[in-house]
Formats: structure tokens, C-alpha cells, sequence
């Protein structure tokens, strides 16, 4: 198991980092770049961003090892490329049935973040987002024949499941529910305006077309509609994994869930030198290392600091 880990983990830390370089280069706007190939896999519900290295294999049929398909959730100003571009092909090279959805998009928005022009998405109400989410986990498991699915996701990707495990049903269909750096308390609106800068040319949404910012700051009506239930339901394992240095879920210890099943995480416990934030979360080798061990407790293994 930890010979596994350490191959497939030493690639998406490689992959992370070519992310960054890329962030660095000139974007390049070219048609191609927006879609994926037409030769590539699209999901039964036409998803057409390009899906992560490992992610979206619709023939993948779990293991006994592995009986959950993991399905991430990307946050807000993002798609599941850029979000994904580590932890999927890590969990891929672990065995297990990776898919990775886009929600929450509007046409025409795109972003430059990893140097390509790509669809970003989390804009949408998350209500709607939810749905989209729900979706997509039914074709999952209709497609790999699984009972449920174990959720991974990132920023308000690591929240809006939890709209839908309360309000839409979700429950029975999930067994793990990961957060990284989620908004499960919401935020203030300056902490949103803080993602801006890691996506070229979305300020100006925030304030327009970003619906998903205004249901997660502090005070919304939609965060008042989530604190009318419990934290989490019955039945599902909840894990949620934290940085000191967030600078957009603010303050940070808000993301952090009350309940019975609920693992709450904090990077630096683990890692005192780390400095990821808000975005790095997502590359970070110890927590996508808190992850696997999440996904699967009985096998887990000491967490590597980097």
C-alpha cells in the first residue's frame, strides 16, 4: 500500500507543479483548448470541459478494494481540470473508479488560470449546483453499478454536497463526504473577492453573474436555510481538512462541521511547515495524503509532511 501511494502521489505532486508553472506561462486562447477532444470520454451528460488525468473512465468498475467511486467537486471560479489536476490521477493510480463533474457554469466564462482558456463554473445558486451534483453521482453509480459514492470536494465543491445530502436525498447515496478547505459556515464576501487573482478576468463577477458568492457569504439566505438542520446526517462519514493560512473561508475554524461522524482536520497538526492556503490546499501533499487516508481508514498510514 505505501509503495502504491508513494508512486501514484510522487505523479500528482509532479502534475500540481506543472499547474503552477503553467499559472506562470502566457494563456493560450486557442478553440481547442476550451473542450476536450472529441476522441475523449465525455460523461452521459455532455460535460465538455477536459476531465483530469485518471478521472472519468465511464467502464471503470469498482474493487472489492475500493467498492465506493470517488466523485470530486470542484469550487468556485473553477472546473474540474485545473481543481483535479493532482488528486485524481493519485486516487486513479490507488485502485479506485475517479469521476469529476463541472457545475454551476455560465456560457462564455472562462478563466486563464493554468495557462489554457478554459469554462470556469461554481457560479451558479448552489441549490441548483446540488442538483446538478445529484445528477451526476445517479449516472455514476448507474454507470459502475456501485450502491454508493465516497465525495471529495474543494471550497464550496467541499459544501454544496452537504445541500445535497440534507435536502435532495443524498444520504443514501454516499458514504464519504471530504471537504478541503470547505465553506460549510460561509464566508465574507471579501474572503470570496480573494479567489480573483488566481483566475484572470472574474472580478467583475463576483458582483454580476456569481450567484454562489452571495449564498455562501456570511448572513445569506442560503446559509440560513443550511443552519436550519443539523451539521450532517446519519450515516454518512464526514471528514473536513483545514489550513491556518485560508484567506478566503474565513475564519478558517468555520469550516469545520459539529456531529457525530465528523473528522475535523487541521494541515498544520500534521505539517507545521506547510504554508498552503485557500487554492495550494488542493496540491498539497499532506492533505491530499489526509484524503486517501479518509477514503479509506482501515489502510491508512502516517501522514507525509510536505
Amino acid at each position: 500500500m505505501r509503495r502504491r501511494f508513494g508512486g501514484a502521489f510522487g505523479a500528482a505532486v509532479l502534475a500540481g507543479a506543472l499547474l503552477v508553472a503553467a499559472a506562470a506561462a502566457p494563456a493560450v486562447a486557442t478553440p481547442a483548448a476550451a473542450a476536450a477532444p472529441a476522441s475523449a470520454a465525455l460523461p452521459p451528460d455532455g460535460d465538455s470541459v477536459a476531465s483530469p488525468p485518471g478521472a472519468n473512465d465511464w467502464s471503470c468498475r469498482p474493487s472489492a478494494a475500493h467498492p465506493d467511486p470517488v466523485v470530486l467537486v470542484h469550487g468556485t471560479f473553477a472546473n474540474r481540470y485545473e481543481n483535479w489536476l493532482a488528486l485524481s490521477p493519485l486516487l486513479k493510480g490507488l485502485g479506485y473508479c475517479v469521476f469529476a463533474l463541472d457545475y454551476g457554469t455560465v456560457p462564455g466564462i472562462t478563466s486563464t488560470g493554468s495557462g489554457l482558456l478554459l469554462p470556469i463554473g461554481g457560479l451558479g445558486p448552489v441549490p441548483a449546483s446540488a442538483a446538478q451534483l445529484a445528477h451526476f453521482v445517479d449516472l455514476v453509480r448507474s454507470a459502475t453499478g456501485a450502491a454508493k459514492v465516497d465525495i471529495v470536494g474543494h471550497s464550496q465543491g467541499g459544501m454544496l454536497p452537504n445541500y445535497y445530502l440534507k435536502f435532495l436525498g443524498g444520504a443514501s447515496k454516499v458514504d464519504r463526504l471530504i471537504g478541503l478547505a470547505p465553506s460549510n459556515h460561509g464566508t465574507t464576501l471579501d474572503g470570496i473577492t480573494k479567489l480573483a487573482p488566481y483566475f484572470p478576468g472574474v472580478a467583475d463577477l463576483i458582483y454580476t453573474v456569481c450567484q454562489a458568492c452571495r449564498d455562501q457569504a456570511v448572513g445569506s439566505a442560503f446559509n440560513a436555510t443550511m443552519a436550519s438542520r443539523p451539521d450532517t446526517v446519519p450515516g454518512v462519514h464526514y471528514t473536513v481538512i483545514s489550513t491556518v493560512y485560508d484567506e478566503v473561508v474565513t475564519p478558517w475554524r468555520t469550516q469545520f462541521l459539529n456531529g457525530p461522524d465528523v473528522g475535523n482536520q487541521v494541515l498544520q497538526d500534521h505539517c507545521p511547515v506547510t504554508l498552503a492556503e485557500h487554492v495550494a490546499i488542493a496540491f498539497s501533499p499532506t492533505a491530499l495524503h489526509l484524503v486517501t487516508n479518509a477514503l479509506d481508514p482501515a489502510h491508512a498510514t502516517p501522514v507525509f509532511c510536505g
